[in-house]
């Protein structure tokens, strides 16, 4: 990787309403950073929560959990 780019990863899924472990997040943002820096290091949803025609089968609550839940692992994973 560049030094000057940032990796993000999709680790939270869009397609289905469970709740991904903190640690489900963590993992692969610590094995990435085996090779890349963590403060080059991002994570995301996959994709957006509305990726198909149809939608996914996630409400607005379930929306609300993952992303508090990504919010939860970033403060663990890179704290202030």
């Amino acid at each position: 990787m560049p030094d000057d780019k940032v990796v993000v990863l999709g680790l939270v899924t869009s397609k289905n309403p469970r709740l991904e472990s903190l640690e489900e997040l963590a993992g692969p943002v610590r094995e990435a950073a085996q090779y890349v820096p963590l403060e080059r290091l991002a994570m995301s949803p996959q994709c957006g929560f509305a990726s198909s025609i149809l939608g996914n089968a996630l409400g607005p609550d379930d929306q609300r959990q993952k992303l508090d839940r990504l919010v939860e692992a970033a403060t663990a994973i890179w704290p202030a």
